[in-house]
């Protein structure tokens, strides 16, 4: 059975009285990568398992797909995807552009999601009736704007330091056409586009978890969100999420030039 959208508040509101109040306050930091540097904190596994937690309590029939503590039920037709703090490396700077998402699958594909930045109290809500925003300017749907080309579109990446070399080459063919470039922001910045704020992100190397929770916000938006190859991005990789069909395809024959 597929949960009423209100659930996702449900879990986005357990999750932030996890990292929250860990938030600019000197919370330990652990790095989980040997030869490089990729953080976590109390904060992920604390959110995480709170998240879980609910999830297994209401709907124990589906699978988890999360960032700390693994996988389970990955066959089952309703699989939930998290990430309780996507922009780790912002959480510990003291940026609030990290967020919570929460994502939940269908038979391989996105239904719901969500993206949850509680320190600026905004929160987007995605399912089929569309993309809702939550925030100190108030409540709306939301949608992403037109952008006839790259000459005149917003474009953000983490950093241009994440991209290997031939990759670094094709992204930079992109951002030498566009009208403004930006770094930084990790999934706030797709928020960013869903809401008709930004028109383009260019990522690399996503997991699942990374992208789950923003599939359904940017395509409930009218955005389109796929791999560099132009496929479905449930599953992570190299990612491109325009708010225009027309940049997106302009974008994606420069990265496979």
């Amino acid at each position: 059975m597929q949960p009423d959208p209100e659930f996702l508040n449900i879990l986005a509101d357990a999750a932030a009285e996890q990292t929250l109040p860990r938030f600019r306050a000197g919370t330990a930091v652990s790095n989980k990568l040997e030869g490089g540097f990729d953080p976590v904190t109390e904060g992920d596994r604390a959110a995480e398992a709170a998240i879980r937690t609910l999830i297994n309590q209401e709907f124990p029939d589906h699978g988890i797909m999360g960032e700390e503590y693994g996988n389970e039920g990955l066959d089952r037709d309703y699989v939930w995807v998290i990430d309780p703090i996507d922009g780790t490396r912002a959480f510990i700077s003291g940026l609030p552009v990290w967020g919570t998402l929460i994502g939940l699958y269908h038979r391989g594909k996105a239904v719901l999601g969500l993206m949850d930045q509680p320190f600026t109290k905004e929160r987007y809500i995605a399912h089929d009736g569309g993309t809702f925003y939550s925030g100190p300017d108030g409540q709306r749907q939301v949608k992403s704007r037109t952008c006839p080309s790259l000459a005149q579109a917003t474009l953000f990446t983490t950093s241009p330091h994440l991209f290997k070399p031939d990759q670094a080459k094709r992204y930079g063919q992109v951002e030498s056409r566009v009208n403004m470039f930006r770094y930084g922001c990790d999934c706030y910045a797709y928020s960013l586009v869903a809401s008709g704020n930004a028109d383009i992100v260019i990522e690399n190397g996503l997991q699942a978890y990374d992208i789950g929770g923003l599939i359904k916000i940017l395509e409930a938006a009218g955005a389109i969100v796929t791999t560099w190859d132009g496929g479905r991005p449930e599953r992570g990789g190299d990612i491109i999420a325009a708010g225009d069909r027309a940049i997106h395809a302009e974008a994606l024959a420069l990265l496979n030039d």
